[in-house]
């Protein structure tokens, strides 16, 4: 699916080369097998970025998806936070990679969106189409994220969606979003680099009696993509497939 490709790079870090190729993505973007609505707004998005100053566009990028971690393009970030899943699942899908003979030449991190989709953009079309649904809740949240913002950007997440033959019911999602405090501003960025208080019990370790549980224990529940919240979006897990799982025990 070339389309992934080209998706995949306009959402990643804007170079000249990216600019200088805009005529090219725009031919694979007008033979793909996306709604016309989508295939005219991933078309003005090329033609809009490669039009903007280079230090201009890579200054958006970076104000975007690098400042903050709602906006962020790794996905376990999303999924596990910052707990010890998430350097797991990061194995886990690196050998996913290495069972389907895609190497990673790349400094990035093996869940960085960018580097997912071009592994897809390899994979058979149902595969592919399979493993885009597993993360559709996600690419919903980005979206209306971006949308909240007015930012274009918003367009490629729409047509990943749409890609993956997944029906969104985007309503709870959009609401859930209007509610969020920004963390891309200047008083959340402090706030976020304050010194924590340094405690020795944890009050979310699982107990016996009842006590609360820690949220990445309970992140074997699947919720809907219909009723998702976003502030909750660490306990919706990405499904791994029986086949790929099979392929990764053997390595």
């Amino acid at each position: 699916m070339m389309i992934l490709r080209v998706i995949s790079r306009l959402l990643d870090y804007p170079t000249q080369a990216l600019f200088d190729a805009s005529d090219e993505l725009v031919q694979v973007v007008k033979s793909a097998k996306v709604s016309e609505e989508n295939k005219q707004s991933l078309i003005a998005f090329i033609e809009s970025l490669s039009k903007k100053d280079l230090y201009d566009a890579q200054e958006r990028y970076d104000l975007l998806f690098d400042r903050g971690r709602s906006l962020s393009l790794l996905l376990f970030e999303h999924v596990h936070g910052e707990s010890r899943d998430r350097g797991q699942a990061m194995v886990d899908l690196m050998n996913v990679y290495k069972s389907k003979d895609f190497e990673v030449m790349s400094s990035q991190l093996p869940d960085y969106i960018p580097l997912y989709l071009e592994f897809l953009s390899e994979q058979e079309v149902e595969y592919a189409e399979e493993w885009l649904g597993d993360i559709c809740h996600l690419m919903t949240m980005l979206s209306e994220r971006l949308i909240e913002r007015e930012c274009d950007y918003s367009v490629l997440f729409d047509s990943l969606i749409e890609l993956s033959g997944i029906e969104v019911n985007r309503q709870e999602v959009a609401a859930a979003v209007k509610k969020e405090e920004r963390d891309d501003t200047i008083e959340a960025i402090d706030r976020e680099w304050e010194d924590k208080e340094i405690k020795f019990d944890d009050p979310l370790s699982t107990n016996s009696q009842g006590g609360e549980q820690c949220p990445s224990a309970s992140s074997g529940v699947q919720k809907s993509v219909n009723s998702l919240n976003p502030n909750d979006i660490q306990n919706v897990p990405i499904n791994w497939h029986d086949q790929d799982a099979a392929q990764v025990s053997g390595l």
